[in-house]
């Protein structure tokens, strides 16, 4: 597979890696929706590389309830660190993952 350093991948199904991810920042995700979510389960996902990843990740949380977060993960080199970039709430399966600001 060929990753092009500064371009979004293209969207993929989640993988265990992914739903780490959305593990450990799940009590920010929390916190910044003032919500508790019974269910937490990555879906899809996509990257963009450039000085440590950022990841879009669509999260079901209910039924037919979605959130797309928007997460860094710093290099290795510099400790791996995550931030939560932003949230965006009240999103379908059938929304597709864009990059957003918020």
């Amino acid at each position: 597979m060929d990753i092009k350093v500064g371009a979004w991948s293209h969207t993929s199904y989640a993988d265990k890696e992914t739903q780490w991810i959305c593990d450990q920042v799940r009590s920010l995700v929390e916190g910044k929706t003032n919500k508790i979510y019974q269910e937490f389960k990555a879906a899809l996902s996509m990257d963009h590389i450039l000085a440590g990843h950022t990841y879009l990740i669509k999260v079901r949380v209910g039924e037919r309830n979605y959130i797309h977060l928007q997460v860094y993960q710093a290099r290795p080199c510099d400790g791996a660190w995550l931030q939560l970039l932003g949230v965006l709430e009240d999103k379908t399966q059938d929304d597709p993952l864009e990059h957003f600001n918020n």
